[in-house]
């Protein structure tokens, strides 16, 4: 729709950066040879009312023509006969003294040509009694969707053939030579001009009001104002009183006398000094749109959310800035256009990408949650912050409980598989909460066991004592379990609790594959726990402490609550000092 010239749902947008641009840009100087005759509130007043008589405007043209100006464009309708016929011919004889232009009018209904030229549906010329011999044009200015005149028509299509508007009829005449229309361009004289679609020349106001020379009408009739200054210039006459109706809003003035934006375009035809927007500045659009949209797309894809976010930004306010520097040098580039083309992408990606990321963080997040549960709260707490932790193997004295839950085995065969399972849930969530408890840390449930460490994320001070409490707490919380539960209570004995527990050096580390791992601990005190739960079951005892661990631990441990025992561990030459809790000595 751009590059063909059609209206876009963008036109509001591009009508407001334009005045924006214009503002910005500022005023301009308009061409020395270029005047205004107004026909202002004061030349209504003498008359007495609007419009102006005939008999007052043949004799303004006279007085001009005096002067011999390069040519006198009036901007006036003279459509009909006058009541004095004296009046017209007076005006048709002020006319034909000099080089003039009459202002006709056509009547459109929206409809162009296939190659953008507008085609009017009548042309009101003037009456022959006055315009009989004398040039005319069209005065219509095409508005924007905003009502702001932004082109001139050089060419009608009407039922008579091509007619010719107003500013380019004074044109030629003021260079005199006649206008040579090529596609995308007309020359007058050794001027080319370039023009939009459909031969429409782009207006550029210079100012606001008055900006271009203006003389008042009345003063020229009555001589306070000299004519003589308007030798050899484009004169151009037309109305100026508020209450003539022929105004336009422009971004430098909202009541713009139509006469004013005239003189704007006979200026640019004559010094080439207009807007530059034609198919080769609507293909630079195009082509800026499509690099800034993939662009856009790009960076919001491909970069983090914020400094793709930035980026954007930046690039788009580096064509608007590039645009508003062109514009003020005469180049009309698109600024909606562009910034519609990145800013569509930008809100569609980042809104593709939110929702993306937002799903790829609940899966993360659903993962994340499932593997926490493959791993002790702390020790995933730990990975999540030090993801490298013990990459490498690290050595660290720390205690090491073995937790076994004798008998269980057997009363399986009684519960079935469902309600294993369930037991088994219901003591290691039981083993875990205590061990979490005291700082301590499940590194791995085994059937009806676990292998419990202190110390092991960092060192602590009070990891000994943190584990002998532990192993008190873990056998008092299960034997009140198994009291509470019939289908566990019922096997009497049979079914305990028993804990080995060492201190010493181990290595911390992960263990498997590359793909598989856990974490664990290695080493001989490892071993020594593990053995001293068969201690245990060989004394009939619940609990069996090395010696090491007391020591670690500050305990003072004395034959009445615990039983001393040395005792030689498998794979050990030497035997081992152990302290033994035995059943009798803890009640349920």
């Amino acid at each position: 729709m751009h590059l063909a010239g059609r209206a876009t749902p963008l036109d509001r947008v591009e009508s407001a950066l334009t005045d924006l641009r214009l503002r910005l840009a500022g005023p301009r100087t308009p061409p020395a040879d270029l005047a205004v005759v107004a026909i202002d509130d004061e030349t209504v007043r003498r008359e007495g009312g609007f419009p102006v008589s005939r008999a007052t405007m043949a004799r303004l043209i006279e007085t001009i023509a005096d002067a011999n100006p390069r040519v006198i464009a009036v901007d006036v309708l003279f459509l009909d006969v006058g009541r004095q016929p004296e009046a017209d011919r007076a005006l048709a004889a002020a006319l034909g003294k000099t080089n003039a232009v009459l202002a006709s009018a056509a009547v459109f209904d929206g409809s162009a040509s296939e190659d953008g030229i507008p085609v009017a549906t009548a042309v009101h010329r003037p009456t022959p009694e006055i315009g009989e011999g004398i040039a005319s044009g069209l005065v219509n200015v095409t508005e924007d969707a905003a009502g702001v005149p932004r082109h001139l028509p050089l060419i009608v299509r009407t039922s008579e053939g091509a007619s010719a508007a107003f500013v380019l009829r004074a044109a030629a005449l003021a260079a005199r030579s006649d206008p040579v229309l090529t596609k995308g361009r007309v020359q007058i004289g050794t001027a080319a001009i370039p023009l939009d679609l459909g031969y429409h020349l782009p207006l550029r106001p210079y100012g606001p009001r008055r900006t271009i020379a203006t003389v008042s009408a009345a003063s020229l009739l009555d001589g306070t104002a000299p004519a003589a200054a308007l030798a050899d210039r484009i004169v151009v006459i037309g109305a100026t009183a508020l209450g003539g109706g022929d105004t336009f809003v422009t971004a430098f003035d909202p009541v713009m006398p139509g006469v004013e934006l005239l003189a704007t375009g006979i200026a640019h035809l004559t010094t080439g000094h207009g807007l530059v927007r034609d198919a080769a500045v609507r293909r630079l659009d195009a082509a800026a749109a499509l690099v800034l949209s993939v662009g856009a797309a790009l960076l919001i894809a491909l970069l983090p959310p914020g400094p793709g976010m930035m980026l954007v930004l930046l690039l788009t306010a580096g064509w608007l800035i590039a645009g508003a520097f062109a514009f003020a040098h005469g180049l009309w580039l698109s600024a909606a256009l562009p910034l519609a083309a990145a800013g569509l992408p930008t809100l569609l990606c980042a809104a593709g990408r939110q929702t993306l990321e937002r799903r790829q963080s609940a899966k993360v997040a659903r993962s994340e949650e499932v593997l926490r549960r493959l791993q002790p709260a702390a020790l995933a707490d730990r990975l999540a912050l030090d993801p490298a932790y013990l990459a490498e193997p690290v050595a660290r004295d720390i205690p090491v409980l073995f937790v076994d839950l004798t008998g269980f085995t057997r009363r399986s065969e009684h519960l079935g598989p469902v309600r294993t399972r369930g037991m088994l849930k219901a003591f290691h969530n039981l083993v875990d909460e205590t061990v979490t408890g005291h700082r301590g840390l499940v590194v791995n449930f085994m059937g009806d066991g676990a292998m419990i460490l202190f110390g092991a994320l960092d060192p602590d001070p009070d990891q000994a004592s943190n584990a002998v409490e532990a192993a008190e707490d873990l056998i008092s919380r299960t034997r009140l379990w198994i009291a509470r539960n019939p289908a566990l209570s019922e096997a009497g004995p049979a079914l305990d609790v028993r804990i080995g527990a060492h201190y010493g050096p181990v290595i911390l580390s992960r263990l498997g594959s590359d793909t598989n791992q856990h974490i664990t601990a290695t080493g001989d005190t490892v071993n020594v726990a593990s053995r001293l739960l068969a201690v245990a079951a060989q004394a009939n005892a619940r609990l069996a402490l090395s010696a090491e661990l007391t020591e670690a631990a500050g305990l003072a441990l004395s034959e009445g609550t615990f039983e001393r025992r040395m005792t030689s561990i498998r794979g050990r030459t030497q035997t081992l000092e152990v302290w033994l809790r035995h059943r009798r000595e803890t009640h349920s």
